[in-house]
């Protein structure tokens, strides 16, 4: 298993440059927007999501603006890990009986598990 990217929230994207790009010293590698649909099926948010991506060769994070009174009623953030093979991944999640969630994004599926905590973990699969 390796880590993908973790996803958190900011308030703006000059706050989230103050601290990824100025404090963490990281570069924005990309912005992007998830559709209100998507974000409804993924997040239980009936509203577009913009997403700005800082990385560097050893880390990457994705990060949602939205305004703090929201992020405080329906949490995005998560980790998004790889795993070697994604079937028998979640067979051990049926198994442990851990919450799957499969979201089609045109012809690709996002796969999410939560934790007993509600912890939300994007899963992809290496290949």
């Amino acid at each position: 298993m390796q880590l993908k990217h973790i996803a958190l929230a900011s308030s703006t994207e000059e706050s989230a440059d103050r601290f990824y790009q100025a404090v963490l010293g990281l570069k924005k590698i990309s912005k992007k927007t998830v559709p209100a649909a998507l974000s409804n099926q993924i997040f239980s948010l009936n509203s577009e999501l913009k997403i700005v991506n800082y990385a560097n060769e050893d880390i990457h994070f994705e990060i949602f603006i939205r305004d703090r009174q929201s992020h405080e009623t329906h949490r995005i953030d998560h980790v998004c890990l790889e795993v070697e093979n994604l079937e028998v991944f979640l067979e051990i999640c049926r198994k442990m009986e851990v919450k799957i969630m499969q979201v089609s994004k045109g012809d690709a599926t996002i796969t999410f598990i939560k934790d007993d905590d509600g912890n939300l973990f994007e899963i992809k699969d290496i290949s």
